[in-house]
C-alpha cells in the first residue's frame, strides 16, 4: 500500500474503526457515498495515510475501479499499484477465489452514478436496484461490511442538476454511453476560495460499520439476495444515524436510497 505524503490533507482524514475484522474471512466493503472523486475511499483503502494495516491487521483491501481506467497505458500500471482493480464480476470473483482469506473488496456500491448527486449536504444512496455486490458475497461467503463516509459531498459543489431537468438527462445518457459520469462541479482555487477544482477543506470521516454474517450458497435464489439486500441498507442506515451527531450533521436529515 502507498502512504501518502499530503500532510495538510491528512490532519483532517480518518478512518474509524467499529468491530474487528478476522483475517481468516473474506469481505466486501460497501462504501457511501460514492462523492465526486471518492476520496475517503481511496485514502483509506488505498493508501496507508489513515493506519488500514494497524486497525485491521491481516486484511488486505482492494479497491474496484471502472474497467476503462485499466485500458490506459501507464496510468493502469499506476493505479494497480495502490491494489486497485477492475469492477467486473470476473476481476472481483478471481480475488475472492484465489485468496480464501483475509481480502476486502471495497466497492463504491453507488458507481458512477451517484457522483451525479454528490453536493454538501447530500444525503441520497444509489442503492435500492445494486444487488450484483449481495450476489456475489452470497456466492463466495464473503462477509458484507458497511462504511460511510461523512464530508465525503461536502469536498466539491456541483451545478444544480436535479432528477428530470435537461442536464440531468444529458448526463445519465452520457454516463451510459461512455461508462463513467461527467458532474459539473468546482470547489476552489489555488490562491483564492471563490472558485476552482480543488476541493474545499473539510474533515472526511469514514466509519467502519460491524460485518454482517454471510453464508456461502454457489445458487442463492432472489428471495435470498433481496433479504440480505434489505439487511445492508437497514444496518447502513443504522451506522449513519449511529454516528451522524458527532459529524455535524442536522438530526432531521436521513439516508434516502434511490
Amino acid at each position: 500500500m502507498w502512504t501518502f505524503p499530503l500532510s495538510r490533507i491528512l490532519s483532517i482524514l480518518q478512518l474509524i474503526k467499529t468491530a474487528d475484522l478476522d483475517p481468516s474471512k473474506n469481505y466486501i466493503i460497501g462504501v457511501h457515498p460514492h462523492g465526486v472523486l471518492i476520496v475517503g475511499g481511496f485514502t483509506n483503502f488505498c493508501t496507508e495515510a489513515t493506519g488500514f494495516p494497524d486497525l485491521y491487521p491481516g486484511i488486505n483491501p482492494y479497491l474496484l475501479m471502472l474497467p476503462l481506467w485499466f485500458r490506459a497505458p501507464f496510468f493502469r500500471d499506476y493505479i494497480m499499484c495502490g491494489g486497485l482493480i477492475p469492477s467486473d464480476k470476473e476481476s472481483a470473483t478471481y480475488v475472492l477465489k484465489q485468496k480464501k482469506s483475509g481480502t476486502a473488496l471495497v466497492i463504491a456500491v453507488g458507481g458512477a452514478p451517484e457522483a451525479l448527486d454528490a453536493r454538501p449536504g447530500s444525503c441520497t444512496i444509489l442503492m435500492k436496484n445494486r444487488k450484483g455486490f449481495i450476489s456475489l458475497a452470497i456466492k463466495n461467503g464473503a462477509h458484507l461490511v458497511p462504511a460511510f463516509t461523512f464530508g465525503e459531498n461536502d469536498l466539491f459543489d456541483q451545478v444544480d442538476n436535479p432528477r428530470g431537468s435537461l442536464l440531468r438527462a444529458i448526463q445519465e445518457k452520457l454516463q451510459k454511453v461512455m461508462g463513467v459520469a461527467l458532474p459539473l462541479f468546482h470547489a476552489r482555487g489555488v490562491f483564492q476560495y471563490s472558485f476552482g477544482l480543488i476541493p474545499y477543506r473539510k474533515p472526511i470521516n469514514t466509519v467502519v460499520g460491524k460485518p454482517i454474517p454471510v453464508t456461502e450458497n454457489p445458487h442463492p435464489s432472489n428471495e435470498e439476495v433481496d433479504l440480505l439486500h434489505k439487511l445492508y441498507m437497514e444496518k447502513l442506515s443504522e451506522l449513519f444515524e449511529e454516528h451522524k451527531a458527532r459529524y455535524n450533521v442536522p438530526a432531521e436529515r436521513h439516508l434516502t436510497f434511490v
